[in-house]
């Protein structure tokens, strides 16, 4: 596959044939930065692991060249981090037995203002050629700016595919803000309990980000088995790890619907919770 950016990256962790590698792909991962599907995207990921009918697919969009580095990293340059990045990124593609990662390798702000075009055409011919059933994104209300940026070129391109080859559902996923303030009929539970070892195993490549004190293995470990556990305060648990997102289906099947309006709407459903919950008991 051709990709508009010369400097991207393609991985095909068992060396299959390239349109194979694509083709057999089911659940297909696409967010802004390295380490950012092992974190969003891990119920595909472990949906998928030690399977031979189901395989997860990665996209990266952006080339980490503005990650925090400390300790041994401290005095790479921007060029050196980048490498260390995508080679991390390609070793939990092959712990994670992906079948295919791509890393698009654009820096951040052209994916947000000055390159958009080609960055929705590349994710395009992705969706394109794998055709998955199930994606995953960032969730629109996210507090990244680059997270929010990559999740509105990858609408652009959902919307370019013709309706027969969209994805079943397109979930918005858990990085720099959790979703544990939606309410709970508008969460999507995502159990993730499949495979205890494995969201360690993942996260643990990523060195130049655990070294620099950035616990990412610890904290998403916690957070799963927290949100498992406060989920519901009336029921005994059904999971051990739970990661939530939202349902961003309908912004696929209605291309008319505005994704600010559709995100805001969650929220304001919340406050409209509080008022009607605080008012019962003044």
């Amino acid at each position: 596959m051709t990709f508009c950016n010369a400097k991207a990256d393609l991985f095909i962790p068992d060396q299959s044939d390239q349109n194979q590698a694509f083709a057999r792909v089911t659940h297909l991962g696409i967010v802004s930065h390295q380490d950012d599907l092992e974190i969003a995207a891990y119920h595909g990921i472990t949906e998928c692991f030690r399977r031979e009918d189901k395989w997860f697919g990665g996209v990266v969009v952006t080339n980490g060249s503005g990650s925090p580095r400390k300790g041994s990293y401290a005095n790479f340059t921007d060029e050196e981090m980048m490498e260390v990045r995508k080679h991390e990124q390609r070793k939990a593609a092959f712990v994670g037995e992906y079948s295919v990662m791509v890393q698009l390798g654009y820096p951040s702000d052209e994916v947000k203002t000055s390159n958009k075009a080609d960055v929705v055409a590349d994710i395009f011919h992705i969706l394109k050629q794998t055709q998955p059933q199930f994606v995953y994104l960032h969730n629109p209300a996210d507090r990244h700016d680059t997270h929010v940026a990559t999740f509105l070129r990858c609408l652009e391109a959902l919307r370019s595919l013709p309706k027969q080859a969209r994805p079943q559902k397109v979930y918005g996923c858990e990085v720099w803000r959790k979703l544990d303030w939606l309410l709970t009929e508008d969460k999507v539970m995502l159990w993730v309990d499949q495979y205890p070892h494995l969201i360690g195993a993942l996260l643990s490549v990523f060195d130049s980000q655990i070294s620099g004190g950035k616990r990412y293995d610890l904290a998403e470990e916690g957070i799963r088995r927290a949100n498992a556990t406060y989920f519901d305060s009336h029921t005994t648990d059904n999971t051990s790890a739970l990661t939530f997102a939202m349902d961003l289906t309908p912004l696929i099947q209605d291309d008319a619907l505005n994704p600010e309006n559709f995100t805001v709407e969650f929220v304001d459903r919340l406050k409209n919770d509080i008022k009607d919950r605080m008012r019962k008991f003044a």
